[in-house]
């Protein structure tokens, strides 16, 4: 079973922690399917995002995936209720695979600017390991646990 995991930091340069987990990959303490980065510097309106190429397997999603997530998490409040209503019904594809409002309400409520964001689609993690590797950094951690038949679905949709 896949995790999308998202630890949240207090400052925006805090997410940029890839060294940190190609060092658990490294130990084989966690399996890394996929990530990517939200920084908010304060004052700025929106966030930067990027897709971390160098954690990306075989299995990697495709920049859509981050892209869909992302727009629903920070961009669509800003776009207009015509906008918002359309990719309602395409958020709505993402609550099949295991991403529900209730995940994207907290997330869009935690992420604000002054803050970044390190999203993990991981499996195998063990996690007492994993949060201790972050110690330091205080990050808040957020998650949400895909079953198996969500995260086919979710491959099927945004694989390559």
């Amino acid at each position: 079973m896949a995790t999308l995991t998202v630890w949240k930091f207090s400052t925006p340069e805090g997410a940029a922690a890839e060294a940190t987990l190609v060092d658990l990959r490294k130990q084989d303490l966690i399996v890394i399917h996929d990530a990517a980065t939200v920084s908010w510097p304060s004052g700025a309106k929106r966030p930067k995002t990027r897709q971390l190429s160098s954690m990306t397997g075989a299995g990697a999603l495709s920049g859509s995936f981050w892209g869909l997530l992302f727009g629903l998490l920070f961009f669509v409040p800003l776009l207009g209720m015509a906008v918002g209503a359309a990719a309602g019904a395409i958020g709505g594809s993402l609550t099949d695979v295991g991403i529900d409002d209730d995940f994207i309400t907290s997330v869009r409520s935690r992420v604000t600017p002054g803050t970044s964001a390190l999203f993990v689609l991981s499996s195998d993690a063990v996690m007492d390991r994993v949060t201790a590797a972050f110690e330091g950094q205080d990050p808040e951690l957020i998650q949400s646990s895909l079953s198996d038949e969500e995260e086919a679905k979710l491959r099927e949709v945004f694989s390559e």
